[in-house]
């Protein structure tokens, strides 16, 4: 999710954006992602009632409108208030000095990754949690999105972003194990929150490492895996949106099987049901993308 953001940063913020009209900003989102959004979150509605069989109501309806259809909508909801505030962040971006926006990325750190771990001290938990909220206003995923503008500015050897890297993640896994064992599952996602600062040092060397990568080494040295990952690039929102189908079919046992962590071990169920899950979603979607007027509405 980091890297998205910080992605959608990179393409979006751009100085040389800064003057495109509002209309022309939104029609293109609208367009992008929109209508598929729309046709999407109608799929699911119709899951939920047809598979599932929970209720559909005029309140329902209106629950999934303000809070995602489904689990996963979350991310577009989030995109939709980057799109937002992208107009304004275009003029900061375009006009702000690089000292002020690096006080602000060290402003977000703070607020967003290291004043969090205070929480975790049960007797200042409510207290850190009001100060964070009252004092550190613009935290979240905001920062990410930002720094995705920023990124090409940053320098750092290689060697220290892989040491950042590996540290990071290895931080993330003792911490979760940590927090897990002592104070229960309830804080099995503190560490993998995509706020945690473990995640936000491992967000930004790893995209730092793959932003280093020149696209031709790529093209020229492994020109298969290049076809499939421009395959898969032009299919992301698709992919992302449909892709909950395909894992509770899965799960649930629709086709006459099941692949889930209740009939296999983890390690062998995770990358079986990723790769499934894909494969399945590209021979879906490709070939509908081919229809006219249909690679519109799906994405």
């Amino acid at each position: 999710v980091p890297l998205f953001v910080m992605l959608t940063g990179a393409l979006l913020l751009q100085p040389n954006k800064v003057d495109e009209p509002l209309r022309v900003f939104f029609k293109k989102r609208w367009n992008r992602i929109g209508i598929p959004v729309i046709f999407w979150g109608s799929i699911f509605f119709a899951w939920d009632f047809l598979v599932r069989g929970q209720s559909i109501s005029a309140v329902s309806i209106l629950q999934g409108v303000f809070t995602g259809p489904y689990v996963h909508f979350w991310y577009v909801y989030i995109l939709l208030g980057l799109y937002f505030i992208t107009p304004l962040l275009r003029v900061v971006v375009a006009n702000a000095d690089w000292r002020i926006i690096r006080y602000f990325l060290i402003i977000w750190f703070i607020g967003t990754g290291i004043i969090t771990l205070v929480t975790l001290y049960a007797n200042l938990s409510s207290q850190a949690l009001w100060f964070k909220n009252n004092v550190f206003l613009l935290t979240g995923l905001i920062g990410y999105f930002i720094l995705g503008a920023y990124a090409v500015k940053l320098r750092f050897r290689s060697s220290i972003l892989y040491l950042g890297l590996i540290l990071s993640t290895v931080w993330t896994i003792l911490g979760t194990f940590f927090l897990v064992g002592t104070l229960g599952e309830s804080y099995s996602h503190f560490f993998l929150d995509a706020t945690s600062f473990s995640v936000i040092i491992a967000s930004v060397t790893l995209f730092l490492i793959l932003a280093a990568i020149p696209n031709q080494t790529i093209q020229n040295r492994f020109p298969r895996v290049n076809k499939i990952l421009n395959v898969i690039s032009q299919n992301t929102l698709p992919i992302y949106l449909f892709h909950i189908i395909i894992l509770e079919t899965l799960q649930n046992d629709y086709l006459g099987f099941r692949i889930s962590v209740a009939t296999m071990d983890p390690i062998i169920e995770i990358p079986l049901v990723t790769a499934v899950t894909l494969l399945l979603c590209l021979a879906i979607i490709v070939p509908l993308k081919k229809v006219p007027y249909v690679n519109r509405i799906i994405g």
